[in-house]
C-alpha cells in the first residue's frame, strides 16, 4: 500500500506546483518614445499590477531595439513600446496603437501577457468622466466558488490514481502471484466455495483501496490547504464516493486478471492502463477540451465519474444529489464486473 500512494502522491504534489497556477512576476520592458502624460498612465498602471497582482515585474528600456534583443535572448517575456506622440494622438481623439512585443514559445505565459496587456489598454480607453447615460453593456462576472488552485484540483484524480494502482498492485499483481507461485493452491484444498472466494478476495482489494484513498484524502487536503474533513456531512459523502470507486476500480481489475496465468502481463498493464483511464478522466485537463473520440473514452472511464464524484464532494460541497450519478454508476460497474467475472473463475487449477 506504501508503494501505490507514492506515485501518487508524488505526481500531486510536483504537477500541483508545476501546472495551472497563476503568473507571477513576468519580465516585462517598457520602451518609453513619448515621456507625455499618456506614457506616465501607462507606468502607474503597471506599477499597479506590479504591486497588487504581481503579474509582472517591469524594467525600463531607454533603447528599443536592446529591448527586443533582450526579448529575443530571453531575458525578458515581453516589451511595450510607446510610440512618439502617443500622449497628443490620445489628447487628440485619434486613435494610437502601443507595441507589444512577446516570446510566444510559451503559449500558456504569452496569453497571460497579452490578457493583462488587453486589460491595460482597456482601463486606457475609459474616459476621466464618465457620460451620465451609460450606453455601453456591462458584465458582473460572479463566481459560486473561491479561487481553486491547481493542487486542489488534481487532489480527485490524484486519488483515483492511488486507489487504482493499490488495486493493481494489491489485487491484480498478488493474485496472479499467488497463482504463479502455488499460493492459490492452499486455497482450492479448503471447503471454501467458489463465490465466497471471489468475495474474499476482493473485498481485500477494496479494503486497501479504500485505506489508500482516505490516506490520499488526508494527506492532499493537508496539503492543499483544502478544509473538506472538517465538515460531517462532506466526510460522510466523501468516503460513499470512496467506497464506491474502490469497489469499480477493483470489480474491473478483477475481471481482467481472472484468466491470466503469467505474473508479468498485469505489471504491463499498469502503465497501458493508467494512460488509458487516467487522462481522459478529467483529472488534469477538462473534458469539454476533448476531440470526440477522446470524449467517448471518457464516457465509458471509470476514472472520469470517480473524479466528478470526488470533485464535487471536495471542492463544491454539493451534497448528495450531484454525486448521486457518479455512485450509482460506480457501484454498477464494480458489481458488473464481478458478475461478469463469476463463470470465468475457476475453482480448480
Amino acid at each position: 500500500m506504501m508503494g501505490a500512494m507514492v506515485i501518487p502522491l508524488l505526481q500531486f504534489v510536483i504537477l500541483g506546483n508545476a501546472y495551472g497556477g497563476k503568473i507571477h512576476d513576468a519580465r516585462v520592458g517598457l520602451v518609453d518614445h513619448d515621456h507625455g502624460s499618456e506614457a506616465r498612465r501607462i507606468k502607474e498602471s503597471l506599477n499597479a499590477i506590479t504591486a497588487n497582482a504581481k503579474t509582472i515585474q517591469w524594467a525600463l528600456y531607454a533603447d528599443e531595439r536592446q529591448a527586443r534583443q533582450s526579448v529575443f535572448d530571453g531575458k525578458i517575456d515581453a516589451v511595450i513600446i510607446i510610440p512618439a506622440r502617443f500622449s497628443a494622438d490620445v489628447l487628440r481623439g485619434h486613435v494610437p496603437e502601443l507595441g507589444l512585443v512577446i516570446d510566444n514559445s510559451d503559449s500558456f505565459l504569452s496569453q497571460t501577457l497579452t490578457t493583462e496587456a488587453d486589460d491595460l489598454v482597456k482601463a486606457l480607453n475609459q474616459p476621466d468622466i464618465k457620460p451620465r447615460i451609460e450606453s455601453k453593456v456591462s458584465l458582473n462576472v460572479i463566481e459560486l466558488y473561491p479561487y481553486i488552485e491547481y493542487m486542489k484540483y488534481l487532489l480527485p484524480g490524484s486519488m483515483a490514481l492511488a486507489m487504482f494502482v493499490s488495486v493493481m498492485v494489491g489485487g491484480g499483481i498478488l493474485y496472479v502471484d499467488d497463482k504463479d507461485k502455488g499460493v492459490h493452491e492452499g486455497y482450492l484444498v479448503t471447503p471454501i466455495t467458489k463465490l465466497e472466494m471471489i468475495i474474499g478476495l476482493n473485498l481485500a482489494g477494496i479494503v486497501k483501496a479504500i485505506l489508500s484513498g482516505l490516506s490520499i484524502a488526508v494527506i492532499g487536503s493537508l496539503t492543499a490547504g483544502l478544509d473538506t474533513l472538517t465538515h460531517f456531512n462532506t466526510v460522510c459523502e466523501l468516503i460513499a464516493v470512496i467506497v464506491a470507486s474502490a469497489v469499480a476500480l477493483n470489480g474491473f481489475m478483477f475481471l481482467l486478471v481472472t484468466k491470466v496465468d503469467d505474473p508479468i502481463v498485469p505489471r504491463t498493464m499498469i502503465g497501458i492502463l493508467s494512460t488509458l483511464l487516467f487522462f481522459p478522466s478529467g483529472a488534469i485537463y477538462p473534458i469539454a477540451a476533448f476531440p470526440k473520440w477522446l470524449k467517448l473514452i471518457a464516457v465509458i472511464d471509470p476514472f472520469t465519474y470517480i473524479v466528478h464524484g470526488l470533485r464535487s464532494v471536495m471542492l463544491k460541497g454539493g451534497g448528495v444529489l450531484p454525486i448521486t450519478i457518479d455512485v450509482s454508476i460506480l457501484f454498477l460497474v464494480g458489481i458488473g464486473s464481478l458478475i461478469a467475472s463469476f463463470p470465468l473463475f475457476k475453482r480448480s487449477l
